[in-house]
């Protein structure tokens, strides 16, 4: 897993890969997260479930990200991590069922970088998995 970050006016935006298509939303969770705090002051103590719906593999990676902020925000929560169970196939899209680690806020403890307000749909791709790594990028607004 791997990503990295492009230049923008005001946002940051973000390209995440993987070998699979689970693997680059998991890759663009650590990045997003990375945005927002430090993770190596983030141990890995509490889990929540995070499950999205979607039309095509890179609304679902929207979808995914914005999830994950908000579980965040409800549960007052540092999150480093995303790990994929299953992404499956529906009649009109994708699903998505996956776990979120990370622990309860610590101002004392957490270095906050900056605060992510949301994933855009604004420079939204995906590669489809073309030459064997799937890429997909978006910009988060900050």
């Amino acid at each position: 897993m791997s990503y990295t970050y492009f230049e923008h006016v005001s946002d940051v935006c973000l390209r995440a890969e993987g070998t699979t298509l689970a693997g680059a939303i998991e890759s663009g969770a650590e990045a997003m997260f990375n945005v927002s705090f430090d993770l190596e002051t983030i141990t890995e103590r509490e889990t929540v479930a995070i499950r999205a719906e979607a039309r095509t593999p890179e609304l679902l990676f929207v979808e995914v990200l914005n999830e994950c902020l908000s579980l965040q925000a409800i549960g007052e929560l540092a999150l480093k991590r995303l790990l994929t169970q299953e992404i499956k196939k529906l009649d009109k899209g994708l699903s998505y069922t996956g776990v979120a680690y990370g622990e309860a806020f610590d101002r004392d403890k957490h270095t906050v970088r900056t605060e992510v307000k949301g994933a855009t749909y604004s420079g939204l791709t995906y590669n489809n998995g073309k030459g064997g790594t799937h890429v997909l990028t978006c910009v988060l607004d900050v």
